[in-house]
């Protein structure tokens, strides 16, 4: 993934998982993300700008390691 913040990403569509490796090596895991919000970060021209402002701060999630 081309990004300056994100390593890569993985999504679960039924269960509604969003899953976000950031370079720095931590892993997240969103839950309850629209395949819509998923969609619109692999489309988006920023992808750590729509991370940030669309996910990182809107989700409840979990840090599974780093």
């Amino acid at each position: 993934m081309s990004s300056s913040l994100i390593h890569s990403v993985g999504y679960d569509a039924a269960a509604r998982v969003l899953e976000v490796e950031l370079l720095e090596g931590h892993v997240y895991q969103y839950r309850d993300v629209s395949p819509f919000i998923y969609e619109g970060l692999l489309a988006a021209k920023s992808k750590g700008a729509f991370f940030n402002k669309r996910i990182a701060s809107r989700f409840s999630f979990e840090q599974l390691h780093h």
